[in-house]
């Protein structure tokens, strides 16, 4: 049963505007699958705090450190393409235990392994993450999730907090291991690689974590019958006009309000499938935005959290607990503005808010290797970090709007899969440069290639309605004329 909130007082408009009360009256599951996204995010930052300073100190040379990188973003490719296109068909909690179980598997072979191969086999099949940010197949799966359980009303902030909660785990895990890390090496006797191996262990421990949180999850986050999920289609940004979902679409989510049958077409009813069916008009929506988010990833496979804090360790020799500290204040930073990005969408549209926060951090991006000076590069690195993430939800509510409910699961693995896969080859490009002392060509390329993401969002997508919004003005101009008439009749 959810709670109701009737906002009085300057706090509680403060609360509403940021969506407080959507999270706290969200369902259970879904405040379950907030809580996996932290223990998750929280062990991808820890890992990748140390995870070039770990292979480095294993005796890998930067080109193969990258290659690692890449491999695995390749191999993750697969994992991810096949578990987010069944995972429908099999069952969505069933993917996430086993995701759950592979992840904690692979921070076990990580604690015990030195071995180049089977570190690249481990963080492949359990999803370790080189960059701190998501890859696997889990947040295509929750997100589709979380679309179904949200009505459109509420949507954006639901993901603003969802994304927000996950980096705030990625600042704690990331603080945590820097300190734990600094301390573990002033004990007379331990060497770097073992104080490493601990914080893989503890990486071994959040899969357990995850998994029996996984478990909790109830049969309402399986998909939804088919011919239920048609009527709650729409196809592109219902965003534009308000700046956030179509305020009719609420009424499909909620099944206690009228629902228009204007226009439904009789479906057969059909045999469940593994094979997900998205229809045409997604799938050309679908083309679009994966060239454009093949762009941006490209730039963030470059320069990834991993290469970035290895940049600061090898130019400034920063260390751990240090470096640990910044990436603490920069993914706070980053988590915080989450929140601010779904009350500004509500103002200026969802791709406004895409395009106009994440330009600013793209620039910043490009200016962090040239200072000379330590404190001038962190203000750099902390002033991209104040608006880098901001377009994070407003992409997923407007991507979830422009599908049908049952292919958001396929087409955010298939967005997932296009991202993780351009991303794949920037590790290797950077090790080769780094290796070739010319490092800085990476944040120059990389913020270049993030700006032409941003324009080429706005414009391809800015302006654009859906057919739910045509169909919401058609009701209105038939309720105008039906009014009209009756005011013509004779009395």
């Amino acid at each position: 049963m959810t709670t109701s909130f009737h906002p009085t007082s300057f706090l509680s408009r403060l609360g509403s505007e940021l969506g407080v009360f959507s999270i706290l009256s969200s369902p259970r599951d879904t405040k379950i699958l907030c809580v996996q996204r932290f223990a998750r995010l929280f062990a991808y930052g820890a890992s990748t705090l140390i995870l070039v300073l770990y292979l480095s100190s294993l005796g890998f040379t930067d080109a193969r450190i990258g290659l690692f990188m890449t491999l695995t973003l390749l191999g993750d490719v697969v994992i991810s393409f096949v578990l987010t296109l069944f995972a429908d068909g099999l069952g969505r909690r069933r993917v996430l235990v086993l995701g759950a179980g592979l992840m904690s598997a692979s921070g076990v072979v990580f604690s015990f392994s030195g071995n180049y191969w089977v570190l690249v086999a481990a963080s492949i099949i359990g999803v370790i993450s080189p960059s701190g940010n998501e890859i696997g197949p889990f947040r295509a799966i929750e997100e589709s999730t979380l679309a179904q359980l949200t009505p459109s009303a509420i949507r954006s902030d639901i993901f603003a907090w969802y994304t927000m909660i996950g980096t705030a785990g990625a600042a704690v895990g990331t603080i945590l291991c820097g300190w734990v890390v600094e301390k573990l090496q002033s004990i007379n006797g331990w060497t770097p690689t073992r104080a490493y191996r601990i914080i893989f262990g503890f990486y071994a421990f959040l899969g357990i974590v995850k998994l029996v949180l996984s478990l909790m999850l109830s049969e309402k986050c399986e998909p939804e019958p088919e011919n239920q999920e048609r009527h709650e289609a729409v196809e592109l940004g219902a965003v534009e006009a308000e700046g956030l979902l179509s305020d009719d679409e609420e009424e499909v989510d909620n099944p206690s309000r009228p629902k228009s049958t204007h226009g439904a077409i009789p479906q057969a009813k059909k045999k469940k499938s593994v094979w997900p069916d998205i229809s045409p008009s997604s799938r050309a929506i679908l083309l679009k935005l994966c060239l454009l988010f093949a762009v941006d990833s490209l730039a963030s496979g470059l320069v990834p959290a991993s290469w970035v804090i290895y940049f600061f360790t090898r130019k400034f020799s920063i260390p751990e607990g240090q470096l640990g500290t910044l990436f603490f204040i920069t993914n706070l930073i980053s988590s915080a503005s989450n929140l601010v990005a779904s009350s500004i969408s509500k103002r200026i549209g969802l791709v406004k808010t895409m395009v106009f926060t994440h330009l600013p951090s793209a620039i910043f991006l490009a200016l962090i290797p040239f200072p000379s000076n330590v404190g001038v590069a962190m203000a750099f690195l902390i002033l991209r970090a104040c608006s880098q993430s901001m377009d994070q939800a407003p992409r997923q509510a407007f991507l979830a709007a422009v599908v049908l409910p049952s292919e958001r699961t396929a087409v955010m693995g298939v967005v997932n899969v296009v991202k993780t896969l351009s991303q794949s080859g920037g590790p290797s490009i950077t090790g080769w440069l780094a290796g070739s002392d010319k490092f800085w060509i990476v944040f120059l390329i990389a913020g270049g290639l993030k700006a032409s993401y941003d324009l080429g969002m706005l414009k391809l997508f800015l302006g654009h309605r859906t057919r739910d919004d045509k169909a919401e003005e058609d009701t209105r101009r038939r309720a105008d004329e039906e009014g009209r008439q009756s005011e013509a009749m004779p009395r």
